[in-house]
């Protein structure tokens, strides 16, 4: 039988069974066997056929030192039962194995051992930060974020309390090898090889992570565990709120030793045994809400929660001290706790797909760009009247994914702010005031934002356009003038547009829209429109500018930047929201003739464009979407969901056009042949999608458009779950 320290074997003869071990000699050894011999004297509630009691020889000794082969031997009585793993698992099975469990915890409280208590295992939870080193042994970066988001939760919601919490020598791997049973129930424990003295709840964990290795509904599975465990040795409240980040921290301490061992010791198939288990569960685990993991453990051992504040009550607070015109997602707001990765969490403990908020583009609190925030402000930050590396580092970083003509960044704190700053530096190279904006477009919240977003100044509320914009039709070929089935529609809007211009009498600044059209509903610009309208508004004198604040980054999939899907450069680019993955950061990028001009003597200062901080997280959402190829998994995903949806669109004629590109797309409801925008039907399978805990939204100039644009890891898996209540809902509805 394989061991780690030890050889092992098990023997038969007439007086019985046993277990026979085998060490090196050594003293360190000796001390070992010698303490976990104490430990189990302080287990006199379990037999020798429930726990492996040493066998003396004939000397009455319980070690035997061989000078023949300078080794260790050591008989043990064999443990009788059938190991966890290999048996049908039950809940009263699990409630045993929580009692059996507290039972040696118990009976193990007052035991105190020198030997045991000077132990520092990298397997015992308490030193699970000494454990970093191993990520990168974790070659694949999708399981390397998990294992980092991991580590970011211990250091918040476990090691400030590791001081306070109860502590005593426990067994430390009661995994499902470990453990025997009788008649479903748990009747015996082998291998105290890892006992170690840390905070008691750590042996819980333990077993609990084992236990529920391929269970559907782990945190049911954990519950019959706690239940028969408080019942035997009572669990602490503060103990219990903090179990579903140890559970996770044996799971990531299991991942890494694997990791390292696969490196070490390629061909032991013992240590890696676990780890594809281990994995299953540690994927399964980032779409558990932590704070449903309390409740549910909570109850398990008959705690009462704390009442959760109602959301209404949180709305009439914001409502008081806010704008009332902050405006408030879905029938049901949703009372946000926190997030990982395409999943966010409630206040109430459920979990929601997020297929909606393109700002976390690499996802919501991504390891790497989280502990890139904190460790540059941690260190620095200041603006860019003084010298740091950060700065031109991250300009030549994002300046890598530009054509040379895109030369010069400026940096701003928002995409608003960016578009801003992108008509001025249009305005100032020409000396130039109109602009040519896009049909439905929307550039911003500033008043020079609001001025060139056809989307805001014709709303409610907005005071119509301003005589130095001209408006653009915009070249939607399922809707407009030109249709798809047509030859070159994009080459009809853009003589329209043209034709429109030459019978304007203001001299052109500059052209500025967005590749895809996001409040127009998700509407991709006509195939060959901007090709024409850049080089008339070129022979004009004026600049082109590409609104890349949503539809950057890779989130085409096919390409990084929106206009490389019109085979364009444009002369200026406006960059926001997914480029620090949430952190206030927006950029210009332009050409060297262009920024020349701005320097007209008027210093341009930006008192947080530029930060240090900015640029590290800046710098880390670029080596992301890099090292987990975040462009092409857009590309797959996005190519996998038009293709379902376009199956969808068959079976459901309510679905009009199907559009996007990428993990950026619009589905567009009807009611007729006639296309009649069906708003009421967007905005039911919207809030039914809430219901059904997942996030999405509408859009369009008739709101009757689901639009999508996830964060870039989202899976097929999650397109599949998408799909599935899509149809769902619309059987129901349609």
């Amino acid at each position: 039988m394989e061991g780690y320290i030890s050889l092992n074997y098990k023997v038969k003869c007439d007086q019985g069974v046993y277990v026979l071990k085998v060490y090196d000699n050594t003293d360190h050894n000796y001390q070992e066997i010698m303490a976990e011999t104490s430990m189990v004297d302080a287990l006199p509630h379990l037999n020798d056929s429930q726990v492996s009691s040493p066998v003396p020889n004939l000397n009455k000794e319980i070690v035997t030192k061989s000078k023949e082969d300078n080794k260790l031997y050591r008989l043990l009585s064999y443990v009788e039962g059938t190991f966890l793993a290999d048996i049908q698992h039950t809940p009263e099975l699990f409630y045993s194995l929580g009692r059996f469990m507290g039972e040696i915890n118990k009976s193990l409280s007052d035991f105190r051992n020198a030997g045991i208590e000077s132990r520092k295992l990298d397997w015992d939870l308490q030193n699970f930060s000494t454990l970093r080193p191993l990520i990168n042994h974790i070659k694949n970066p999708d399981e390397r974020k998990l294992v980092q988001y991991f580590f970011i939760q211990w250091d918040q919601h476990v090691y400030p309390k590791l001081g306070v919490l109860r502590k005593s020598i426990i067994h430390n791997d009661a995994n499902d090898w470990n453990i025997l049973t009788t008649d479903n129930e748990v009747t015996g424990i082998i291998d105290f090889g890892d006992s170690v003295y840390t905070p008691i709840i750590n042996e819980l964990a333990i077993t609990i992570t084992y236990a529920v290795f391929g269970k559907e509904y782990p945190l049911q599975w954990a519950s019959y565990i706690i239940e028969g465990y408080h019942q035997t040795y009572p669990i602490e409240q503060s103990e219990l709120d903090i179990l579903y980040y140890l559970i996770a921290a044996r799971l990531v301490t299991s991942v890494c030793k694997s990791a390292l061992e696969k490196v070490n010791q390629p061909d032991n198939e013992y240590i890696t045994i676990s780890e594809k288990p281990a994995w299953d569960l540690l994927k399964k685990w980032i779409r558990i809400n932590p704070i449903l993991a309390k409740q549910q453990f909570y109850q398990a051992a008959g705690f009462q929660l704390e009442s959760t504040k109602l959301v209404d009550q949180t709305i009439i607070k914001r409502r008081a001290s806010l704008g009332t015109n902050l405006s408030i997602s879905y029938q049901n707001p949703i009372y946000m706790e926190s997030a990982a990765f395409q999943y966010m969490f409630d206040k109430y403990g459920d979990t929601y797909l997020d297929a909606y908020n393109n700002i976390p583009h690499v996802g919501h609190q991504h390891p790497v760009v989280v502990e890139a925030a904190q460790r540059q402000i941690s260190r620095l930050n200041t603006n860019t009247r003084y010298v740091y590396d950060s700065l031109h580092e991250y300009a030549e970083q994002l300046l890598e994914h530009f054509p040379s003509p895109l030369s010069k960044v400026f940096l701003v704190n928002s995409g608003s702010a960016a578009s801003d700053l992108a008509v001025r530096l249009a305005q100032n190279y020409t000396s130039r005031q109109a602009m040519v904006v896009m049909e439905h477009g929307y550039h911003g919240n500033t008043r020079m934002g609001i001025d060139i977003s056809h989307y805001k100044y014709t709303s409610k509320g907005g005071k119509g356009k301003n005589d130095h914009i001209i408006e653009a039709r915009i070249p939607d070929t399922y809707r407009g003038e030109y249709k798809s089935n047509e030859e070159s529609p994009g080459l009809s809007y853009a003589k329209a547009l043209i034709e429109q211009l030459n019978n304007c009498d203001q001299e052109i600044a500059g052209f500025i829209s967005e590749p895809i059209v996001g409040c127009g509903g998700q509407v991709p610009l006509a195939p060959g429109y901007l090709k024409e309208v850049y080089q008339y508004i070129r022979q004009k004198g004026g600049v082109c500018i590409s609104d890349e604040v949503q539809t950057g980054f890779g989130r085409l999939g096919q390409y990084f930047w929106g206009y490389e899907m019109q085979n364009v450069i444009p002369d200026i680019v406006v960059l926001g929201k997914p480029i620090a993955n949430g952190h206030p950061m927006g950029a210009v990028v332009t050409t060297q003739a262009i920024a020349d001009a701005f320097d007209n003597g008027m210093e341009f200062f930006s008192s947080f464009g530029g930060n240090p901080v900015s640029c590290e997280i800046g710098k880390a959402v670029l080596s992301v979407i890099n090292e987990e190829g975040l462009q092409k998994n857009a590309e797959e995903v996005g190519n996998y969901q038009m293709k379902v949806l376009e199956s969808l669109k068959r079976e459901f004629p309510v679905i009009g056009d199907v559009r996007g590109s990428g993990l950026f797309i619009g589905i567009e409801f009807v009611k007729d042949d006639q296309m009649t925008p069906n708003t009421e039907l967007a905005n039911l399978i919207k809030n039914e999608f809430r219901n059904r805990h997942i996030l999405i939204s509408t859009d369009g100039p008739f709101d009757s458009v689901i639009k999508s644009k996830p964060p870039l890891c989202f899976s097929k898996e999650n397109v599949d779950q998408v799909i599935e209540e899509m149809a769902d809902i619309l059987r129901g509805h349609t």
